[in-house]
């Protein structure tokens, strides 16, 4: 009898909540500009391959014009708000509450925190003008299918999809194409050719570049040898 009582009360403060968190997040990221969401494993480590790729390409997505957003914890998060930050760029952390604390990295300079994860998940797509996907474990590959989602049943507009480094993503590649596209059928041609795997930060950063000025926006000033003839 207490629990059907009390449960539609907490589930009412909880809605308020949610409420809040949007609207921090809405207020706090709309005047950021474009910006470039970066998804990876938090257990990289600042030695390893992977991390010194993501300082490298968020440092090249600041260069030219986008803030970079990340989860904000430790690995390829914070590899990607370092080197926006030491590049001179906005770098955000949309932190999560976890079980296992996250700590948020030491190179944000707009930092959010959140309780729920779909919040969070909203500001990762609203705000983003590209996802770029570093190799990573549960949470990466939801973020990455999360997004092929979205743009296949048109429920956001298409936005490049970049998957960095080829060696770690190419048996998962192959597994699509062999069992999801040619042996079921349960996706079709197109849906391989939403995302883009590259190894070069230049090349990323072009992309991103290339599709806003396809889109025909304006509002980003673009060092001249990224601009087209």
């Amino acid at each position: 009898m207490i629990d059907s009582i009390e449960n539609p009360v907490q589930d009412l403060w909880r809605i308020f909540r949610v409420m809040a968190e949007f609207t921090e997040g809405f207020e706090e990221l709309a005047p950021v500009g474009p910006a470039v969401s970066f998804f990876g494993s938090s257990r990289a480590k600042p030695q390893e391959r992977y991390y010194k790729l993501a300082e490298q390409t968020a440092a090249e997505i600041t260069k030219v014009g986008f803030a970079v957003i990340t989860g904000g914890g430790g690995g390829i998060m914070e590899a990607a708000n370092k080197g926006a930050t030491e590049a001179g760029g906005q770098s955000i952390g949309l932190n999560i509450e976890l079980p296992m604390e996250q700590l948020p990295n030491d190179y944000q300079n707009l930092s959010l925190h959140f309780r729920y994860f779909f919040v969070r998940k909203v500001m990762f797509l609203k705000y983003a003008h590209g996802f770029i996907v570093f190799p990573g474990g549960y949470g990466t590959m939801d973020e990455f299918f999360e997004s092929l989602v979205l743009i296949q049943t048109l429920k956001q507009a298409s936005f490049p999809v970049i998957l960095m480094g080829s060696e770690y993503w190419e048996g998962l590649i192959k597994w699509m194409e062999e069992k999801m596209l040619k042996e079921h059928k349960y996706i079709a041609p197109d849906d391989m050719n939403v995302f883009t795997v590259v190894d070069d930060p230049s090349a990323a950063a072009k992309i991103i570049v290339d599709f806003r000025e396809a889109q025909g926006r304006v509002g980003i000033e673009l060092p001249a040898g990224m601009k087209k003839s």
